[in-house]
């Protein structure tokens, strides 16, 4: 018998408890469902099988078959974080924390806080997180819920942004944080702390790679994708709204910018073909404390390795400047 099977009282065979990160129990491949056909017949069913599509992140169409190669290299670079399981309300967190060298030279210089997208995990936030601790900052990295290591099957949004406010009450206070796509968003939600999170988080700043704006343009994407109608559109976005208490124009970037009126630097490559420049364009247009570093040939995943975008964030956070 497999050591991952058991006998129940019955005398039925069935699987035992996976650990974190293992998601059998979904099935390996999405459910397939005519969903063109679904939204004439039944727009609201295929809103809601749309919407609990989309709350699982390895469903997203987004993600590599390489997927797992490239988690085990990652990883990697993770080696010699402190691990913490942080219980939160939405589920198990995992965190690391790294701590800049002794004798750094002008000592500890703060804590930063380090998210990554949606369908991604911490260790490929690495290449920006270990050259700010060689700077001299602890930093602290968190899976959102049922990404990496952290539990569960399906998230959303707003639950991303619940876990980033207790993982903060528990790690920070933080000067800072520094976010990528979907955590972007979810890490200003967390500061602007509006219902349903308990509270805002304080960060003196933030730092903002290839994020949405228009969280509505994500939703529009993703259910053109799939060939939903706009009638069952609307359903799959109720969803979100009753679970955060907002209407869809609410969760902007730009809106939780003036929010939260703190410095921003928001990086986007030119040539991001999975969340559009205009994003960053618009985030900075009306907000006085928003930078723009608009870079080239970089897409949306390849700016988080980039040396001017690494030195960007270190500088930006050392207080040297904006740019490269």
């Amino acid at each position: 018998m497999s050591g991952m099977e058991r006998l129940s009282r019955t005398g039925v065979r069935c699987r035992a408890a996976l650990p974190a990160g293992n998601y059998i129990p979904l099935g390996t491949m999405a459910p397939r469902y005519d969903y063109g056909l679904l939204s004439r017949k039944a727009p609201a069913l295929a809103g809601d099988l749309a919407f609990r599509r989309f709350c699982v992140p390895r469903f997203s169409e987004y993600r590599t078959r390489d997927h797992p190669v490239l988690v085990a290299r990652a990883r990697y670079h993770l080696r010699d974080a402190k691990v913490t399981r942080l219980m939160t309300s939405v589920g198990e967190v995992a965190t690391y924390e790294l701590l800049p060298d002794l004798g750094t030279e002008g000592g500890l210089l703060g804590s930063i806080l380090v998210v990554h997208g949606w369908t991604s995990e911490a260790s490929f936030m690495s290449a920006l997180a270990e050259p700010l601790r060689r700077s001299g900052f602890r930093v602290v990295l968190a899976d959102c819920p049922a990404h990496g290591r952290s539990r569960g099957e399906r998230t959303n949004l707003v639950a991303c942004a619940q876990a980033m406010v207790q993982v903060a009450d528990d790690f920070g206070p933080f000067n800072g944080i520094v976010a990528h796509s979907m955590g972007a968003l979810a890490a200003l939600m967390a500061g602007a702390g509006q219902r349903p999170l308990s509270h805002a988080v304080v960060f003196d700043k933030y730092c903002l790679i290839a994020a949405p704006n228009k969280f509505s343009e994500v939703t529009k994407r993703f259910a053109d994708r799939l060939g939903v109608s706009v009638r069952a559109r609307r359903q799959f976005e109720r969803q979100l709204e009753r679970i955060s208490h907002m209407p869809m124009r609410a969760f902007s970037g730009e809106r939780f910018l003036r929010i939260v009126q703190r410095p921003a630097l928001v990086i986007h490559s030119t040539d991001d073909h999975e969340v559009p420049f205009h994003n960053a364009v618009e985030m900075t247009e009306f907000s006085k404390e928003a930078t723009l570093l608009a870079l080239e040939g970089l897409g949306h995943r390849r700016v988080l390795y980039a040396p001017p975008v690494v030195r960007a964030v270190v500088g930006f956070f050392r207080g040297g400047g904006d740019t490269p």
